[in-house]
């Protein structure tokens, strides 16, 4: 291939600086597989032990009740908010606001923190009602 060896070379890691709004980028990729794989896991487990009857849906309930079990719900629950929060920031950046730098940087931090509150919020709702 002619001329192939005078193609610029694509940035490597080293170039980078990481910053908030590369980590939010990756966290919102995370957060979505593990709601598309994990979640849709349980998911299906969950209509499946609806339809099996009475004693498919106590074996679910029991391993959801599980210190385990909860571990995947509150990930879950972390996952879909913060998939949320920072899908309603790219919404933003997609109207055309929010680029500079400091703004930018302030909701980059602001939407893992929104999403630890929430899913502090909604699991205080569940076991402490």
């Amino acid at each position: 291939m002619a001329g192939a060896n005078n193609r610029p070379l694509s940035p490597h890691m080293q170039i980078w600086r990481w910053g908030p709004a590369m980590a939010v980028s990756i966290l919102h990729r995370v957060s979505g597989d593990g709601l598309a794989l994990v979640g849709l896991g349980v998911l299906l487990w969950w209509l499946g032990a609806l339809a099996g009857g009475a004693e498919s849906y106590a074996t679910f309930s029991a391993f959801a009740g599980e210190w385990y079990g909860k571990v995947v719900l509150i990930g879950l629950t972390w996952a879909f908010f913060n998939h949320m929060a920072s899908g309603i920031r790219h919404f933003v950046l997609d109207i055309g606001a929010g680029f500079e730098l400091k703004t930018n940087t302030f909701w980059s931090v602001l939407t893992p923190i929104v999403a630890i509150a929430l899913t502090a919020g909604v699991w205080a709702c569940i076991l402490l009602r």
